[in-house]
This record gives C-alpha cells, sequence and structure tokens, in this order.
C-alpha cells in the first residue's frame, strides 16, 4: 500500500523512534542471554559426564534452547537494524515533504492528496486574477508538484522494503526464530532486487516495477549498488542480465514495458557509476573495469544460437550514458572505445541487425537518445557528458594505448589527442540507427554522435554534467585550456564549422565563459593589463581567474554562435545577466564600473552585427523576409529586455537562466560578486534580479515599444543599462552626455569588428 501525502506529513515518527530504541534494548539483552547461555549452561553440558537416554535428551534440549535463544538475538538485531534504516530515512523524507507544504502555501498552492502515493497541486480558483498566473508561478506549481510525488514514490519504497524484510526476518513460525537476517535496510533491498534480477525477462510488470523502484532509491547508495552487481555475478553476467533486459523491453510496441525498461537503464546506470568508483566505500574492484575492455570487442552470447551477437561494448554503452563515473573506470574504456574506432569506424556498427527500418528503438539504448545503441562511441561521449572530472582528464591527460583485448600496450604510442580526433573536419561518425538506408530518417543517422560530443564537452568546460538540473561551475586551468581549444577550433575563421547538433553546447559554453569573453574582448590593442581589466573581472561567483582567449578569438567564436538564432538568444541573456551582475557589484566604484559598461555595450554590438550578418546572408534575395526577420529577433530582445529573465536564482556557483523565449532551460551563467572574500548566495542572486528589474529596462516601455527592429533594440539595449548605472551613482547631466557617447562608440565598435569581418568573408 502506497504511503499518502497525508500519512507522511502527519505521521508522529517519535513512537518509531520508540519501538528502535526498545528493539535496540531487546537485542542488548538477548545479547546477554545468548552468551550466557553459551558461556553457562551449554558449556556445563557439553563438559557434563552424563550417560543414558535422559542425558541425551538433556543435551539436546540444552542445545536446542541455546541455539533459539542465538536466533533470538539475530531476528531481534535484524528488526532492529531494519527499523532504525528505515526511521533515519522516513524522517528525513518527512523534513523535505513539509518544507514543500510550507512553501506550497508560500504560493498559494494547494496540494490534493489522492490517496495513492500521488498529488496535484493546484492553484485555487480566483476570480480577480481570471486564473491567469506567470510562468514563473506556472513552474513553481510543476516543480512542486513532481519534487512531493518523488518523495511520497521514495517513502512508499521504503515501507514496502521494511515490511518485506520484517516479514522475513520473523518467518512464518511463530515457535521457531531464526529466519533471514539483515544488517541493514540495504541489505534486504539488495536481497530483494537480486530475486528479481533472477527472473530476468521473466519479470512480470508488477515485479519490474518493483525492482526499478529499489534501483531507483538506492542507485547513488555505494552499499547498496556495489552488492547489488556483485549480486550478478560478474561483468559479463551483468551485460547478459542488462542486455536480454533492453533488447526485450525495446522490442515491439510494448509502450509500459518500454517505460520500464527505460527506467531500468537510467538506474542501471547511476547504480554502476556508485559502484564503480574508487573514491567510495566499498566499491568494486578495479577488475570489472579491466573485464569490461576485455569483452568489449567480444560476442556476449545472450541467446544460444541467436544471430548477430552483440559485442560487450554495445551493451555497456546502454548503462554509460547514466550516471557521474569515476575517470578511473569509464576513461580507460573511452579511450579504448575511441582507438576501436580509430582502427575501424564501421567495426561496431558492422554488427547491428538488419531489420528493414522496422522497431527503430530496438536495441541497447531504450531511452532512445541519440541512437540505437549499437555503437559505443556515442555511448561513452554521453557517459562523459554527465561525468565532467573524466571528461576533464579524458580531454587533457596523456593517452594511454590499449590493445584489442582491453589490455594496456606500455611499448606503443598513440599519436594523437582525443580532442583532436574526434574534433576534426573528416572524423567519421557512426550511424547508430536501424532505418532503411534510403529513407529520409538515413539523412540524420550521423547526427547523435556530435551531439554527444558537444554534451561531453560542456561537462569538460563547466565541470557540470551538460544536462545538470540545476547546473553549477566548476572552472579551474584545465577547463579554461579546454574551453581555449573549443575556440579556436570553433569559430568563423575555420572552414569546416561545427556540426548543427553541436551549436547548442556551444552555445551554452559561451554561456558558462561569457565572464571571459568579456574579459578577452576587453584588450584593445594589448591594452587590458594596462588598464587594469584584471581587478574590474576580479570576483568572479565561482571563484575562479579570468583567462583571455585573445580579443580577436573571442570575437570570432561569438560571431560564430550569435549567427544562429539559439545561439543569440543564449549568449545576448547570459550577457544581460553578466553585465547587470558587474553594474551592480560596481555601484561603489565609478571608474570601474563605467569601464565595465562600455565594454559591455561593445560585446553586445558584436553578438547584435553577428546576427543581423547572418540574417542578412540568409535573406540576401528577399529584402521583405530579411526585415520580417529583423524585427522577430527586435521583439526577442524587447522581451528580453522588460524583464524577459523569468528566473535568476543563485547555483551555489552561478546564476540560472531562463529567458521567456524558452532557449535555455537552464544554464549557468558566471557572475561577479562584490568582494572575492563573499561567497555568492541567494541574496545576491535576487540582488542581481532586483537589479535586472528596478534599475535596467523597465524604467521607460514606452519608448522600448515605439522601436523596431534587431538593430535599433540593440542599440538600445546597450544604452539603458549604463543609462540607470549613471543614475545610481549620480553623474551629472554632462557627466551622462559624455557617457552616452562612450557607450554608443563602444556598441559601434563591437558592430563594426564584425562588419569588418564580414567584408574580408565576402
Amino acid at each position: 500500500m502506497a504511503v499518502t501525502y497525508m500519512d507522511l506529513v502527519e505521521v508522529d515518527l517519535g513512537k518509531l523512534e520508540a519501538a528502535v530504541s526498545d528493539w535496540k534494548n531487546t537485542v542488548d539483552k538477548l545479547k546477554t542471554a545468548a552468551e550466557n547461555a553459551r558461556k553457562g549452561m551449554k558449556a556445563k553440558s557439553d563438559k557434563a559426564r552424563w550417560a543414558g537416554v535422559n542425558a541425551t535428551v538433556t543435551r539436546e534440549f540444552v542445545d536446542k534452547t541455546t541455539k533459539e535463544i542465538s536466533d533470538l538475538h539475530i531476528e531481534a538485531n535484524s528488526i532492529y537494524q531494519v527499523l532504525d534504516d528505515a526511521h533515519t530515512e522516513l524522517v528525513s523524507l518527512q523534513k523535505q515533504v513539509r518544507a514543500a507544504s510550507a512553501e506550497a502555501q508560500k504560493w498559494g498552492i494547494r496540494v490534493d492528496d489522492y490517496g495513492d502515493g500521488t498529488v496535484h497541486c493546484v492553484y485555487p480558483h480566483d476570480r480577480s486574477t481570471g486564473d491567469d498566473h506567470t510562468q514563473e508561478q506556472v513552474e513553481a506549481r510543476q516543480e512542486l508538484e513532481g519534487r512531493i510525488n518523488r518523495i511520497l514514490s521514495h517513502a512508499s519504497e521504503i515501507d514496502a522494503s521494511v515490511a518485506r524484510a520484517l516479514r522475513k526476518s520473523h518467518g512464518s513460525d511463530p515457535n521457531n526464530a531464526g529466519h533471514s537476517s539483515y544488517e541493514s535496510l540495504d541489505e534486504a533491498q539488495v536481497e530483494r532486487a537480486a530475486e528479481l534480477a533472477k527472473l530476468g525477462i521473466k519479470m512480470t510488470d508488477e515485479q519490474f516495477t518493483e525492482l526499478n523502484s529499489i534501483l531507483k532509491w538506492n542507485a547513488k547508495d555505494a552499499d547498496f549498488s556495489t552488492a547489488f552487481y556483485t549480486s550478478l555475478g560478474g561483468p559479463e553476467e551483468t551485460l547478459e542480465f542488462y542486455g536480454r533486459m533492453s533488447l526485450d523491453g525495446t522490442q515491439g510496441n510494448d509502450k509500459e514495458r518500454l517505460a520500464l525498461t527505460r527506467q531500468l537503464q537510467r538506474s542501471m546506470g547511476t547504480a554502476l557509476a556508485t559502484a564503480t568508483d574508487a573514491g567510495n566505500e566499498p566499491h568494486l574492484s578495479a577488475r570489472w573495469g579491466e573485464e569490461f575492455r576485455k569483452l568489449g570487442n567480444k560476442s556476449i552470447e545472450l541467446y544460444p544460437g541467436a544471430g548477430n551477437a552483440p559485442y560487450g561494448y554495445q551493451i555497456l554503452g546502454g548503462l554509460l550514458r547514466y550516471g557521474n563515473y569515476d575517470a578511473r573506470f569509464i576513461n580507460p574504456i573511452a579511450e579504448h572505445v575511441v582507438q576501436l574506432h580509430h582502427k575501424d569506424p564501421y567495426f561496431f556498427m558492422n554488427n547491428k541487425p538488419m531489420t528493414g527500418g522496422a522497431d527503430l528503438d530496438w536495441g541497447f539504448n531504450p531511452s532512445g537518445k541519440n541512437g540505437a545503441g549499437y555503437d559505443p562511441l556515442t555511448s561513452v561521449l554521453e557517459g562523459l557528458g554527465h561525468s565532467p572530472e573524466a571528461a576533464k582528464k579524458f580531454f587533457t591527460d596523456e593517452p594511454t594505448v590499449y590493445k584489442e583485448d582491453g589490455t594496456v600496450d606500455k611499448n606503443a604510442s598513440l599519436g594523437y589527442d582525443y580532442f583532436d580526433e574526434l574534433n576534426k573536419k573528416d572524423f567519421v561518425w557512426p550511424p547508430d540507427s536501424l532505418v532503411h538506408p534510403g529513407s529520409d530518417e538515413a539523412k540524420h543517422v550521423r547526427d547523435m554522435g556530435p551531439d554527444a560530443l558537444g554534451h561531453a564537452l560542456e561537462a569538460a568546460v563547466t565541470g557540470s554534467a551538460w544536462d545538470a538540473d540545476p547546473p553549477k561551475l566548476h572552472r579551474d586551468e584545465t577547463t579554461q585550456d579546454i574551453m581555449a581549444r573549443v575556440i579556436e577550433r570553433y569559430n568563423v575563421t575555420v572552414a569546416d564549422g561545427p556540426h548543427d547538433n553541436m551549436k547548442d553546447s556551444l552555445a551554452r559554453m559561451g554561456a558558462a565563459y561569457i565572464d571571459d569573453l568579456n574579459y578577452s574582448i576587453k584588450d584593445f590593442g594589448g591594452s587590458g593589463d594596462e588598464l587594469g581589466r584584471d581587478r574590474i573581472f576580479a570576483h568572479s561567483s565561482d571563484g575562479s581567474t579570468r583567462t583571455s582567449f585573445g580579443e580577436q578569438a573571442a570575437r570570432n567564436f561569438m560571431m560564430l554562435v550569435a549567427a544562429d538564432e539559439d545561439g543569440y538568444k543564449t549568449l545576448s541573456s547570459a550577457q544581460q545577466v553578466f553585465a547587470a551582475s558587474g553594474l551592480a557589484s560596481l555601484e561603489e566604484n565609478r571608474d570601474a564600473g563605467i569601464s565595465f559598461a562600455n565594454n559591455a555595450a561593445k560585446v553586445n554590438g558584436i553578438l547584435d552585427e553577428s546576427r543581423a550578418h547572418q540574417i542578412r546572408e540568409d535573406f540576401k534575395d528577399d529584402e521583405t523576409a530579411r526585415n520580417l526577420e529583423m524585427e522577430k529577433q527586435g521583439e526577442w530582445r524587447k522581451t528580453l529586455m522588460s524583464g524577459g529573465v523569468a528566473a535568476v536564482a543563485a547555483g551555489g556557483t552561478a546564476l540560472l537562466l531562463g529567458p521567456a523565449a524558452g532557449v535555455v532551460a537552464a544554464t549557468a551563467v558566471p557572475v561577479l560578486v562584490e568582494s572575492g572574500g563573499e561567497t555568492v548566495n541567494t541574496v545576491y542572486g535576487n540582488h542581481t534580479l532586483q537589479y535586472l528589474e528596478d534599475h535596467e529596462y523597465k524604467n521607460d516601455p514606452e519608448a522600448l515599444a515605439a522601436v523596431q527592429g534587431l538593430e535599433s533594440v540593440g542599440e538600445r539595449g546597450a544604452w539603458t543599462p549604463a543609462s540607470n548605472y549613471a543614475d545610481a551613482i549620480g553623474m551629472t547631466q554632462a557627466e551622462k552626455d559624455r557617457l552616452n557617447r562612450e557607450i554608443e562608440g563602444s556598441y559601434r565598435d563591437g558592430k563594426d569588428a564584425i562588419s569588418d569581418a564580414e567584408k574580408v568573408s565576402s
């Protein structure tokens, strides 16, 4: 029976705590009794020189009684351990659900308890507003509903696991103690998960749901995950189990079974990352990684006599797509996969089944995201995209050469590094799809690899999983060096540009380094150091030091990214947040603030002209269409500048960005803070948001509505924040007039730099 919302909110866990205490006392007393029985009557019975039938009966009675007391101690200890763990976890969940309840009240949201372990969050009917709600309110309601339902699901799993463990500990005979015993709730959950896993594809949907529930809520627990994978037998048995489950779950059109298999993929991947992390205790031995490499290009016979037996890496790839992996485990596998691909790009793809375009999701990637799962290169890059430390090392550490069997070749050198290899113009991306070769869908079969590469690079340069929610920046010299290579490889001066599927990643990387891009631009004629840019940009929210990519390199990168509509929106939004943070933090330093404002205007000019340039290129033969596109971009900028940043909240080391246009769901953006000693927090995030709302663009909506097109809106966007900054620091009219000319010049300098590049390119 599921735990309901009201159950968890109102239950008195103090009674469970008291029961735990009582059982602990019982355990201690039974332990003493068992020791006394063993050292006392049993020891005396064993030494006694009895003879005859009565002596035999007496000895048997003493032995049985001693054993029964010991069994009672074991059973009591098992019950105590399970209840103690359950109490700890339920107390945590109760605090979480009560906090969510309080948050719902703050928003005016009603939580409807369905009584089946789920809730629905709603705003009560309000005639005065016509039940209209802002995007922020809608997102708050959705987030709360999802959060509460996840908490209830976790509580229900704990409740079910405890009930099952208590039944097994007690057994069915009230006159006989000594049945299943557990040292923790984890141990009981592992036992049940192993029982279900042994059923394999014979699991009913109900049993599959139970297995998924246990795995989902324990996948990040090292004790559970390590024991679970050990229970499967070993690396080969793991591949056999997951391989059969994924093929069974993706075959045909059973949507419910497919959904269950997708959850299994996610949970098993996360659990594998936990279990193979050498920093966790306990963890699987290094032998697991070595064995996976040996099995990588060997056939795994999932079904005796079946053709096209998959290679180990094809199956393992499905698991590697989820979880934050230790570099010591995933990087040797990633290196081996890249090296195998370098030798024969079609080695793995030649082993995919020929289905004639039917049942396209049949394979080892039930998620359906970026491939069917027959290409381990895409899979391992997705794994690196969720493993930032591993991704950083993968693109910077000295490569290790592996033989075909996955063992290290100590006498060989590779001759290339992975960044250059994967980003080279003629790299052959495998067609990881079962589509018919002549179909329209076949045109996109090589799109998944570049997308996965973009995700891996995002993780490497930001220090956060590419799809982390919320993302947090963890930048250092190594991540900045990788970003410098990205900028060197992808900019308007390089003939072979990025694959379309990489552009969103490049834009998010640019947003994550918007401070370094601004810092790089402030170096006209090499004057950056002389003009004190280090002092102006010193205090970043993630504590990192600034690095210059070079003025031209930064401009060329922004020109490439901002030429794309979505890339322009991402970078423009990031620039708005970063500029607002800088102006807010420099209110007490007039000279630095003015210098910062001029540079920000120049960056705005670069971004605006980059997009305008591309629009002119796209519609050079249709002036009407070009003007319409310019106006469309202008309308978007007006929305952004009119308070379109839907949510700015401190993410520990970065701000989260969510413009009204919906392009950036959660992008990490560094901000400037007032002093190096201050840690960015929610208060500072709110300060920045307040600055955006009160001091940026909302003061003159009539004038804003009057302008049309990208260029005129861009000009106003460059001047308005500087104008309000001037008012905030008390500039005279004459000083403000001079500042206006400076901002105009800076903005036009940015635009002219792009125009000059446009002339050269044409």
